[in-house]
């Protein structure tokens, strides 16, 4: 070989060697984009995935959106957003407020041991009946004005948006169903929360006459149509002008009525007369 040849070769497998390290480099720089490219979209997704999680853990529950829901009051009432619920003959002179949170365990045995006394009274016309429900028990309470959702259940909400569609139906499908609940049988402890669930609730009012199978009544309890009205009876409960603030209490003529302890409502029947021929007198 000779030297100019010699020289030509080894000028060729430079230029050859030059263009292999241009395409190393170029693949090494394409591998090195797709590298960052790919970190970028998983620090991106992680950054969406955090995002999403914490708008999620933000978001309102159920009952703080149904603060500001529109409300659709049951028949059968009057007042602001349908929160004065008036039950008994037109005759009656006198209204006894009754107090009462569903979940309430001494409302249960109040309802069992004077409600039916109670029930003969408003019966026999010698009083109307205003029921003011609360649900401090699920730990709701009023805040400037407006109700504060609480975080010790929902049982005592949904059970005030099932004695709405009671109510709905009859005042005396509310009261019976309002007895069922308070029953024995029916009502839970403090601590379980049970009437969060709707379907027990559908339970308790098929041993009602007026609600059993009632399609109407068993829809609006599973499509919430009286939860904006079962918070704005709460709001009521927490605004009341009695100063009360648990339950079970009496009132009448703006003084509240007591057992022989002179301070809580009366627990048995002989408590209750004593204390209803008193205000009835007075």
């Amino acid at each position: 070989m000779s030297k100019r040849n010699s020289q030509a070769a080894k000028t060729a497998a430079r230029e050859r060697l030059r263009q292999e390290r241009e395409r190393q480099a170029k693949r090494d720089k394409a591998k090195r984009q797709a590298v960052v490219a790919a970190s970028v979209v998983a620090v991106l997704a992680a950054a969406g995935g955090i995002g999403y999680a914490v708008v999620q853990a933000n978001k309102p529950g159920y009952w703080e959106g149904v603060t500001d829901a529109k409300v659709t009051a049951p028949a059968n009432t009057t007042g602001t957003n349908g929160t004065t619920v008036v039950i008994g003959k037109d005759t009656a002179k006198k209204t006894l407020k009754l107090y009462e949170d569903p979940r309430c365990p001494v409302c249960a045995a109040f309802e069992q041991t004077v409600g039916p006394t109670l029930k003969k009274d408003l019966d026999a016309g010698k009083f109307k009946v205003q029921f003011i429900g609360g649900t401090f028990l699920d730990g709701d309470g009023d805040e400037n004005g407006k109700i504060r959702i609480g975080s010790r259940g929902e049982g005592s909400k949904n059970a005030m948006s099932a004695l709405g569609a009671a109510l709905n139906v009859s005042p005396e499908a509310f009261l019976a169903y309002k007895e069922a609940l308070y029953s024995s049988k029916y009502h839970p402890e403090e601590s379980d929360d049970k009437f969060k669930d709707d379907d027990y609730l559908i339970e308790v009012a098929d041993t009602v006459g007026a609600l059993k199978g009632n399609a109407k009544f068993q829809n609006a309890v599973k499509k919430g149509t009286y939860d904006a009205w079962a918070l704005a009876m709460s709001q009521t409960f927490n605004t009341n002008k009695d100063g009360i603030s648990g339950t079970p209490n009496l009132v009448m003529d703006g003084k509240k009525l007591t057992g022989a302890d002179g301070q809580n409502a009366p627990m048995s029947v002989a408590d209750y007369n004593k204390a209803i021929d008193a205000a009835l007198k007075g």
